[in-house]
């Protein structure tokens, strides 16, 4: 008996069992005729119809031969209703996950669209946007290795180590997306003496130049808002061996605080290991290497021998700081935050020096 192959293309997923079944009705056959002409035993014909057992390769070649209809469909069939089952299982297990699910901050990731699939349950939304299989997967990746690791830096484990670890995974995604050269250390360290008189532009003006600088030596910086449960002023992750990304906050959205935190993390990039994942949270930390960054940007910003020729008078009026940052080529917002931080002028003198930065995206704001 010979028939035209027949092509079955159901719209749902159905065992191939189901279909096996439909076309032994359609042609009258028994299973046991079936079972004979395939050289297959009764009770694995009524398995598979049953959705019990597979059908195997070698047994989608001999209901090929015997039925017409191609073996790729039959392994085809299998696949999709054996995935289907994989999925229904998992999808009840993950349900069990909810509780974890919550701990994320929920509200802003759907907001900022990186989770609100309306497809899929939370938990496995979540999971797709950190690129793991599943609950125990993300501990091991995300929670175990960067609390020992990423977190040792800074106090930022005060913070929610979950938000933290979707906000650096946002970056991520950013980051990977780009293509950079290969990190060329004395590139970038000379980018940073251009990118210092960039804090007197507005943010419009020093965006692409900004990043175009950073890139060229192998750094991807990007800024994205803080999600809940955070305090975070930036981030320092290498992403391979060759390619490291600065990721910041604008936390407080000013001048001062963005050109700082971008010369903090800059130094994190020089100074220190490739391995560490540097987060700097609004906790005042006392490590040596956030002790070493913050004087690589106080020094980077204002030199220290023009430092202590400013602050040699304690008299700071708003002309006289203008004139210092316009002999230096920075914002004067910059040495307006130093003189607070350090002390000598009140954190309420002399802000409407500092530049406001507002995001260009309405939903950051």
């Amino acid at each position: 008996m010979t028939t035209a192959a027949t092509e079955f293309e159901p719209d749902y997923v159905v065992s191939p069992g189901e279909i096996l079944e439909e076309i032994l009705e359609a042609r009258g056959m028994k299973k046991r005729q079936l079972a004979d002409r395939s050289n297959k035993s009764t009770k694995l014909i009524s398995q598979i119809i049953a959705g019990i057992a597979p059908v195997s390769p070698d047994t989608a070649i001999a209901f090929e031969r015997v039925l017409g209809v191609r073996a790729s469909l039959w392994n085809n069939l299998e696949s999709r209703y054996r995935l289907h089952l994989a999925k229904q299982d998992e999808r009840a297990r993950l349900a069990s996950n909810v509780a974890w699910a919550n701990r994320f901050p929920l509200a802003r990731m759907k907001k900022f669209g990186l989770v609100g699939d309306a497809r899929k349950p939370i938990v496995e939304d979540i999971l797709d946007f950190f690129g793991v299989a599943n609950t125990d997967a993300w501990e091991n990746v995300y929670l175990q290795e960067q609390q020992r690791v990423a977190f040792r830096a800074s106090q930022a484990f005060q913070s929610s180590p979950y938000a933290i670890a979707a906000w650096l995974r946002w970056g991520e995604k950013h980051a990977e997306s780009l293509d950079v050269p290969a990190f060329d250390r004395d590139r970038f360290k000379t980018a940073l003496n251009d990118i210092r008189a960039l804090t007197r532009m507005t943010p419009e003006e020093f965006h692409a130049p900004l990043k175009e600088l950073c890139s060229r030596s192998g750094v991807v910086v990007l800024w994205l808002p803080e999600l809940d449960g955070t305090r975070l002023s930036g981030a320092t992750k290498w992403l391979g061996p060759e390619k490291v990304m600065i990721q910041l906050s604008l936390r407080h959205r000013t001048d001062d605080h963005f050109w700082f935190s971008f010369f903090h993390e800059a130094a994190h990039v020089l100074l220190h290991g490739k391995k560490a994942v540097f987060i700097d949270d609004a906790s005042n930390t006392t490590t040596k290497e956030e002790d070493e960054a913050n004087l690589f940007a106080q020094n980077h910003l204002i030199p220290r021998s023009h430092w202590a020729r400013l602050t040699r008078t304690k008299a700071f009026s708003r002309e006289r700081i203008v004139s210092f940052a316009d002999e230096l080529n920075i914002a004067p917002g910059i040495v307006v935050g130093q003189l607070q931080h350090a002390g000598l002028i009140p954190y309420t003198h002399l802000n409407g020096l500092k530049q406001k930065f507002v995001w260009a995206d309405q939903r950051y704001n």
